[in-house]
């Protein structure tokens, strides 16, 4: 039975990743900090066939990343999905320190750190899979923290490529324009939520990428207005 680890995965890109991926011969751990939520993420994918088991940890900090990649347990790991992260959105010399160092903490330190800790267990024809972000390649005003751990984890993500590639693990990066999340509902502004893109395109766009044959590579996926523009 293939096993695929998703941060993040209680709601929001996640979830939808977790439903795309479910399948009766797959088991699922999904990963977030809402307990509620992550049960009801996992009685969704276990309708679809899987078997889903819930790790509750908080990965913003190191002792809680060793948590989780203990709670994985010894056996080979098929598939890591890099999703959990957060966003402060403050003109920069708003954004405080503890904002900073949070951000860098989930979006960065975390994925590095679990995927280290993991490596053992990634075994060949195993993939990576990092959603990143416009933010990624593109800087916006008042996104300086988020942008910064976009850019960060990208660069990240393309040297572990090519220090993985020789055992036959892929790293795929996927990189999607503003998409309709509850993400928003925390940041102030008008945003055109209508025009996003639906999670569900995301999860598409994982999928296509994971089911492709060893002899096709697909390492990069930009889905949307890679501008920024709504």
């Amino acid at each position: 039975m293939n096993r695929f680890l998703i941060t993040g995965a209680s709601r929001g890109i996640g979830r939808a990743i977790a439903l795309r991926l479910a399948q009766p011969n797959r088991t699922l751990l999904l990963h977030g900090r809402d307990k509620e939520a992550l049960e009801e993420s996992c009685r969704m994918v276990s309708e679809k066939g899987a078997r889903a088991v819930a790790v509750a940890a908080d990965i913003g900090t190191i002792a809680g990343v060793e948590e989780l990649a203990d709670r994985v347990g010894p056996d080979n790991l098929d598939v890591l999905v890099n999703n959990a992260g957060v966003v402060y959105v403050e003109p920069f010399e708003k954004i405080t320190l503890e904002q900073w160092q949070k951000t860098l903490a989930v979006n960065v330190t975390a994925p590095f750190v679990l995927i280290q800790k993991l490596n053992d267990r990634l075994t060949r024809g195993a993939s990576i899979v990092n959603i990143l972000s416009v933010a990624a390649r593109t800087a916006f005003p008042n996104w300086s923290s988020y942008c910064m751990s976009k850019f960060a984890l990208e660069g990240l993500s393309r040297c572990l490529r090519e220090e993985l590639r020789p055992r036959g693990i892929r790293v795929i990066n996927i990189y999607p324009a503003a998409t309709g999340t509850g993400m928003w509902d925390n940041i102030e502004g008008e945003w055109a939520r209508d025009k996003m893109m639906p999670p569900e395109e995301v999860a598409e766009a994982l999928a296509y990428a994971l089911e492709r044959p060893s002899s096709v590579m697909v390492e990069d996926i930009s889905l949307g207005d890679m501008t920024g523009n709504q």
